[in-house]
């Protein structure tokens, strides 16, 4: 008597599978990938890159160059993203805020969430400054090593965060994640209400991260701040100043998204 097949092999569709092996390769690579690099990458023939490659352009979820027949992921998926409302309207109200916050903070400021066990960066301004540290709209960040990825697990429920770790697969530079440490480093997140930390990516970082509460009392996304202390003449606010500035805006946030503020 043959195996019953796994309910969830009974349920595969190939063909999707392969186009979101193929959005993921191109989002890893930056795109500009031939057909053949695609297939070899994923360990397929041309021609079954070839139908789904087609579709994908047609589809308008990845361009294909005139010139070197090149293919690149669009910015469609980000724009279908970006009308999801709830998120849609935070990123709407925050911008501006967040705006106003670097000019008077003089650092950087983003915006991260977490869909699937992904820390991704949804917004991010710039410190007005002449440098700064800034990360890309679409970044995937670590769970266990930022201060977004622990203070968006740290106001969730225990299987919420169980279901983060099990899909949570590991952001470029990521070490493994020693569940221990990860869980008392929670802890005292929710005792203190925000997360304030050397960075564990970048030297002579401090982070500062605050959440951002939905109407259930969880973190629906974070305020981060990669503070970096200034040496010259300019005058700028103290680390004081600036954690006081970013728990302004969460709280900010926080009240016009419907949550309740802790």
């Amino acid at each position: 008597m043959k195996d019953q097949p796994a309910k969830e092999d009974r349920y595969k569709a190939p063909a999707l599978e392969k186009g979101l092996d193929i959005l993921e390769l191109l989002a890893e690579y930056g795109g500009n990938l031939s057909q053949g690099d695609i297939a070899r990458s994923l360990d397929r023939s041309p021609n079954e890159i070839y139908r789904m490659l087609t579709t994908l352009v047609r589809r308008r979820f990845v361009t294909k160059s005139i010139s070197d027949d090149r293919y690149a992921l669009s910015l469609r998926m980000f724009s279908l993203s970006q009308r999801h409302p709830p998120v849609g309207r935070l990123i709407d109200t925050a911008i501006p805020l967040m705006r106003v916050l670097t000019r008077t903070a003089w650092q950087s400021c983003h915006l991260a969430m977490e869909n699937n066990g992904d820390i991704a960066i949804v917004a991010s301004v710039e410190s007005p400054g002449n440098w700064g540290i800034s990360l890309k709209v679409g970044s995937v960040i670590g769970l266990a090593n930022t201060g977004s990825g622990r203070v968006l697990a740290a106001f969730r429920s225990e299987d919420e965060v169980k279901t983060m770790l099990e899909r949570h697969q590991s952001a470029q530079g990521e070490p493994k994640l020693v569940e221990k440490t990860f869980f008392n480093r929670l802890d005292d997140i929710r005792k203190n209400g925000f997360e304030i930390m050397p960075s564990e990516t970048t030297v002579g970082v401090t982070n500062i991260t605050y959440p951002v509460f939905n109407p259930h009392g969880q973190a629906v996304t974070v305020v981060s701040c990669p503070y970096i202390k200034r040496l010259d003449e300019i005058p700028v606010p103290s680390m004081a100043a600036v954690q006081q500035l970013y728990k302004e805006l969460a709280d900010e946030l926080t009240i016009q998204y419907g949550g309740t503020l802790k």
